[in-house]
C-alpha cells in the first residue's frame, strides 16, 4: 500500500493571516487537495492563532464530513487543557502531539519519552478514551520507541527536519535515513505504526519511503505549499502522491 498524504494546512493559513482577508481560503484550498487525491488534512492551531484558527477546526470537519467522508482530519500540537478541547470539540481521526513550546515558529524536536512518560501517559489515555488515534512527534533515536509504546499511542511520528535539511548534501541525507530506519523499526518491533513528517519533498520522499516501506502516512505542508505556486494545489497533490507510491 502506498504511503498515505496528509496535506497540512498551516502554511496556507500564514499567507491568509497576513492580510485581514478571506483568501487564500484554507477551507478551499483542503477541498481541491482532498479532491485531488490526499487522504487527508491536518492543521496545527497554535495558542496565537499565528496559522490555522481555532475557528477554521470545525469548517475543516465539515468539509470532510460533508464531502470526503473518507478522508481524515489530523490536530498535532502541544497537549495543554485549551489544545485538548479543541480536540474533544472537533473529533479528529488522529491527534498528533508535539513538545512545542508556544514562541517556536515550528516543531523542531520530539519528546523525551521516557522524561515525558509521567506526562503523556494520562494524555494518551484521555485521548484514546475519546475515540481518537494518537501518534507522538518523535527524533531519530531507536532507544526511545519502548517508552514511547509504554504511553498507550498508536503512533509515532518521525521527525524528518534533520533529513530534508540535508538537501544538497548526499552523504549526510544517507546517514540521516539510516537513523530514521533504525527508529522506526524499533517503533514496528514493539508494535507502534509510523508516520513522517517536516521539510519534506518531492525529490526526498521515495528515498525515505524506500527505506521505511511500511510508514503509513506523511504530513506536509511547506513543501507542498511552496510546489503549489509552481503547480497549483491539485497539480502538486499528484505530484506527491507520486512521490508516496500511488501509481
Amino acid at each position: 500500500m502506498p504511503t498515505r498524504l496528509s496535506v497540512n494546512l498551516n502554511a496556507i493559513a500564514m499567507l491568509r493571516n497576513r492580510r485581514d482577508l478571506p483568501w487564500p481560503s484554507v477551507i478551499g484550498l483542503g477541498r481541491i487537495a482532498l479532491a485531488a487525491g490526499a487522504h487527508g488534512l491536518t492543521v496545527h492551531p497554535r495558542p496565537d492563532q499565528r496559522h490555522t484558527r481555532f475557528s477554521d477546526l470545525p469548517e475543516i470537519r465539515a468539509l470532510i464530513d460533508d464531502e470526503f467522508p473518507d478522508a481524515e482530519f489530523n490536530i498535532e500540537g502541544y497537549p495543554n487543557e485549551e489544545f485538548l478541547r479543541l480536540v474533544e470539540q472537533n473529533e479528529p481521526n488522529q491527534v498528533t502531539l508535539v513538545p512545542d513550546d508556544p514562541a517556536q515558529p515550528t516543531s523542531d524536536h520530539g519528546w523525551d519519552f521516557a522524561a515525558d512518560a509521567s506526562f503523556l501517559t494520562p494524555v494518551v489515555r484521555r485521548l484514546k478514551k475519546g475515540g481518537f488515534r494518537v501518534s507522538l512527534f518523535a527524533d531519530a533515536d531507536p532507544a526511545g520507541m519502548a517508552a514511547a509504546r509504554d504511553t498507550g499511542a498508536d503512533r509515532i511520528e518521525l521527525y524528518t527536519g534533520p533529513y530534508g535539511a540535508t538537501h544538497s548534501d548526499p552523504a549526510a541525507a544517507a546517514a540521516e535515513l539510516d537513523k530514521l530506519q533504525r527508529t522506526a523499526d524499533a517503533a514496528f518491533a514493539t508494535g507502534l505504526a509510523v508516520n513522517a513528517g517536516h521539510d519534506l519533498t518531492v525529490a526526498n520522499l521515495p528515498p525515505l519511503i524506500r527505506k521505511i516501506p511500511g510508514l503509513a502516512e506523511v504530513s506536509i505542508g511547506h513543501g507542498l505549499t511552496a510546489d503549489a505556486l509552481e503547480y497549483g494545489m491539485a497539480g502538486t497533490v499528484v505530484r506527491f502522491l507520486g512521490a508516496c507510491g500511488a501509481r
